[in-house]
């Protein structure tokens, strides 16, 4: 087989950058380990970034978004018997949509199919090699159990932390940094209307809480538990109880929305830089280059930044033998996957309780700047609602 760009990791980030190519002209074929459907209906991120929208309304896949998504202006900020709303448009003029990142999948899935996209889903044994020469190449076994060798111009790993592609880059040009936060996210999937009209990010002493929702009927909520959390330990009784806590159930005449659990399941926390993002004919987008812990709803739009600055230097690059954008890719991308890092680990540092009571007070003087200055709000405002694709 022969394509000009083999990607590899049927993700947003795969499927988005196949899109952009699409657009240009430039032939690629999407791998991926797990099936289509199990690739379309894993749960994900669900907030989408101001510059996000934007592109997808430019490459023609934001109808959804408009149609079935939600926009918010803002967030609340919440610690016991104070809750503060901040409206992201009145301080830096953009808001986000809350889109499940299934949805976002499907719509990518969609497209591409009707573009004919070649996709090889089911594979097993996946391996880059040539990365540093012109030809590179990457090799598989089949759903069918067949071995396959597909030639490229390039390769891009957009296969997560675990993939393959990430590991093909040499040791001794790498460089890795890495937080692992001592508490993880039971996250649940709800059968309840949301009982907030925008995401409640909740400080509490028993620890953090966040309600989210993916839809008029569905909710989604996460409490902070230790690191190595059996869900087995929390029934969905606890679950409620321990969210009407943190939330403030009862606060100000709230009430928390209470109804049948149909998905739960514990999160670690970490972040993960990689440097380079780019070794040879081989570039990395999304998670197989940086994870991020979700506080501040940044994964998945890093991932979209990525591609949306990987498609025009691969197309000077294939097209016009002109390399600069690819040469600059690495360094460009970084650049927003540190101000995103920073952001993600100031937000899980200011809300989540370390059980130490000089952190404590340090994170409720922390809350009331943010919610009571203007210039410490439009900070937030700035980071959560998404900087320029090429920060």
């Amino acid at each position: 087989m022969r394509t000009e760009v083999a990607i590899v990791g049927a993700g947003p980030a795969g499927l988005l950058l196949s899109h952009l190519l699409g657009l240009d002209g430039i032939d690629s074929v999407v791998l991926e380990r797990r099936s289509r459907a199990y690739v379309e209906a894993r749960i994900r991120a669900g907030i989408l970034e101001s510059s996000t929208v934007d592109l997808l309304d430019a490459v023609g896949l934001g109808d959804r978004v408009h149609d079935e998504g939600d926009e918010h202006r803002g967030i609340y900020l919440q610690w016991p018997q104070e809750r503060h709303h901040l409206d992201f448009v009145d301080l830096v003029g953009r808001s986000v949509w809350v889109y499940g990142q299934t949805e976002l999948t499907r719509d990518l899935g969609v497209a591409r199919r009707a573009a004919d996209q070649q996709f090889a889903y089911e594979i097993s044994d996946t391996a880059v090699h040539d990365i540093e020469t012109e030809h590179p190449y990457v090799t598989y076994r089949d759903v069918v159990g067949d071995n396959v060798r597909l030639d490229a111009d390039v390769v891009v790993g957009c296969d997560g932390s675990f993939g393959p592609c990430r590991s093909a880059v040499p040791e001794h040009v790498s460089r890795t940094w890495e937080r692992v936060y001592p508490y993880a996210w039971l996250g649940v999937l709800a059968n309840v209307p949301p009982s907030t009209d925008e995401l409640i990010y909740a400080w509490h002493p028993d620890g953090f809480a966040l309600h989210s929702m993916r839809s008029d009927t569905v909710s989604r909520l996460y409490l902070q538990v230790p690191s190595g959390t059996d869900i087995d330990e929390w029934p969905d009784d606890r679950i409620w109880d321990a969210l009407a806590a943190r939330l403030g159930h009862g606060q100000d005449g709230w009430q928390l929305a209470i109804g049948p659990i149909a998905e739960k399941s514990v999160l670690p926390m970490r972040s993960h830089v990689m440097e380079p993002m780019r070794h040879g004919r081989l570039f990395l987008a999304g998670d197989a280059a940086h994870i991020v812990p979700p506080t501040g709803a940044k994964g998945l739009n890093l991932a979209i930044a990525d591609v949306a600055l990987l498609a025009p230097a691969l197309l000077a690059m294939l097209r016009k033998g002109d390399h600069r954008l690819a040469d600059a890719y690495s360094p460009t991308a970084l650049r927003r996957v540190w101000r995103c890092t920073h952001f993600s680990w100031w937000m899980t540092t200011m809300l989540h309780h370390s059980g130490d009571a000089f952190d404590a007070a340090l994170q409720q003087s922390q809350l009331r700047w943010v919610t009571t200055s203007e210039a410490g709000a439009a900070g937030l405002a700035e980071n959560y609602a998404g900087l320029p694709i090429g920060y």
